[in-house]
């Protein structure tokens, strides 16, 4: 019995999500075609979820719906669709999809994509008026020094306002900084203690990271970090933090009745106070027998007079912990000269190490020569290791390879999630014009991946299948239901782009078809038509091979 609820519970969350996400959208579609196929007074036959054979049939007038065995798609079968030879009469002229105008085509191919287009609309609409999950408008973290510190912003201010406009998330603000880059924002911000200031930002021009978006440059602010450190800390050893219980790898969650979120927090918290206090704490240790990391809660009790005259968290005993090794590869050179989990590195060459980008640009300028000297400090003690770094090959952020020298180690170096707030929308016609913003937005993205994809700047790896997407239907049904809808929308927008594409078979190569139908005054020659469905059915083919194969390398052999 166990056995069999176990089964029904992996088909659940595996393929249940999947059938619905896929069943939706393939219906959407293929509704599309079919509601403007009879409006033009086409005769539809069949009206498909699916492809094989028939599940389940029902027929009302000229059309069969019918679920169908492989829910891989579906279609909408028209009379006339498949040539003349069954048109017999002027009666079935009048019915025939061949007999159409060449505009009337058109309309019944476009239907099917911009049905997903306005489904992707519905659903980003839907999103925004019940209530949106998003980042609110609290500044993460601000570099000490920084511009963004000089104009009066600090860590965990949240804004306002902007030019006299209420802000509700994040996106809001920096929608605001995009339209005053170059020039000037007048905001409202509230600080942690619930102060309000006013502040006048100077917005700089910056290079959007996101190569898919038609906008090159965006609005910011210097000294700005998009996250926090959270309150893992680094103790030194034989300080007074050490001393009373902290160690290296302890994340703080609160300091007497002080929830911790962000490492900014805990000056304030530790730093002049005069009274004994309790600091919560979680330690990461790993499960006997096992690599895996479990967290153990503990109170440690901080009396006020370790903290007397203590002026900085240095002075405590709390370290940089970018300096601090969190995990050492398995078989890396790190690991051969065996450095371990919380060494804290000093210096590479005799270069003092003084953030964690000295460690990173120091080993990627490697000449490939003599091994590299390393001085660590461990347990308080320093000590000398010779490592040579080695060409890796890294996937970077857009499926590419970079090669570059590296010895097998990350830093100590854990973010604060951002504080996440429920936005929704004024009122329907708001939720609308949001919905239609997001999924003109999306379509262009996914526009620009493609062209992104044959200029080569995207790698191939990056095209995925059906199993990507039923990745995909699993882990947004876990998260919920407004991860569910989100991606659901985004597939309906790639369906949109995709079948837009000129490509033969598919709804974009009919409607360049029609078009040179326009143009000429007469369709072309059947057998030109039957050449390119030949070379456009192998690009199609190809392209589903490259997606099975990454599918296959991707979750399979999970490299």
């Amino acid at each position: 019995m166990t056995t069999l609820f176990s089964i029904l519970g992996a088909l659940y969350s595996n393929i249940v999500p999947f059938v619905v996400l896929l069943g939706i959208l393939i219906f959407v579609h293929e509704l599309g075609h079919f509601l403007v196929a009879r409006m033009c007074g086409v005769r539809v036959e069949v009206f498909s979820l699916g492809f094989g054979k028939k599940l389940l049939s029902y027929k009302k007038g000229d059309t069969v719906y019918c679920i169908s065995l492989i829910p891989l798609g579906g279609y909408v079968k028209m009379f006339g669709e498949q040539g003349s030879d069954a048109i017999k009469t002027e009666e079935d002229k009048l019915v025939s999809y061949s007999h159409k105008t060449p505009w009337q085509r058109i309309a019944i191919v476009l239907a099917g994509p911009m049905m997903n287009f306005f489904f992707a609309v519905l659903v980003f609409a839907g999103i925004a008026h019940f209530g949106e999950q998003t980042r609110s408008a609290v500044i993460a973290e601000v570099v000490a020094g920084s511009p963004a510190e000089k104009m009066g912003l600090a860590s965990g201010d949240k804004i306002l306002e902007a030019n006299s406009q209420p802000i509700k998330s994040y996106e809001d603000f920096q929608k605001n900084l995009n339209a005053a880059k170059g020039s000037t924002l007048n905001v409202v911000a509230q600080d942690a203690l619930g102060n309000q200031k006013n502040i006048t930002l100077n917005v700089s021009i910056g290079d959007n990271p996101n190569i898919f978006s038609l906008d090159t440059k965006l609005g910011q602010i210097e000294g700005i970090l998009p996250y926090a450190k959270n309150a893992t800390v680094a103790v030194m050893a034989d300080s007074p933090a050490y001393k009373i219980g902290f160690r290296t790898g302890d994340e703080i969650t609160e300091i007497g009745s002080l929830k911790i979120v962000r490492e900014t927090q805990l000056e304030q918290a530790f730093l002049g106070t005069t009274t004994d206090i309790a600091v919560k704490v979680q330690r990461p240790a790993n499960e006997t027998g096992s690599e895996k990391l479990v967290k153990t809660e503990l109170t440690l009790n901080v009396p006020a007079s370790s903290l007397k005259n203590i002026k900085s968290l240095e002075k405590f005993g709390f370290d940089n912990t970018e300096l601090y090794l969190d995990q050492v590869m398995k078989d890396s050179p790190a690991a051969m000269a065996d450095l371990n989990k919380f060494d804290k590195m000093v210096s590479i060459n005799q270069i003092p190490i003084k953030k964690w980008e000295d460690i990173s640009d120091t080993i990627k300028s490697f000449d490939g020569k003599e091994a590299m000297t390393f001085v660590i400090s461990r347990d308080g003690a320093e000590i000398m290791k010779k490592i040579t770094p080695k060409v890796t090959e890294l996937t970077n952020a857009f499926g590419g390879i970079d090669k570059r020298f590296t010895v097998g180690i990350t830093p100590l170096l854990n973010f604060a999630e951002p504080e996440i707030i429920v936005v929704k929308s004024d009122n329907i016609f708001a939720s609308v014009g949001k919905g239609y913003t997001r999924t003109v937005d999306i379509s262009i993205m996914t526009l620009m991946s493609f062209v992104k994809l044959f200029q080569g700047h995207v790698s191939v790896k990056n095209v995925g299948g059906m199993v990507s997407i039923g990745k995909a239907a699993k882990d947004s049904f876990e998260m919920g239901a407004q991860a569910f809808f989100m991606t659901m929308g985004i597939l309906s927008v790639s369906l949109f782009i995709l079948n837009l594409l000129p490509i033969p078979v598919l709804d974009g190569g009919h409607l360049v078809f029609y078009t040179i139908e326009l143009v000429k005054g007469s369709p072309l020659s059947l057998r030109k038509m039957e050449i390119a469905q030949q070379v456009g059915f192998v690009l199609l083919l190809g392209l589903m091979i490259l997606a099975q194969f990454n599918d296959i390398v991707r979750f399979l052999f999970k490299s």
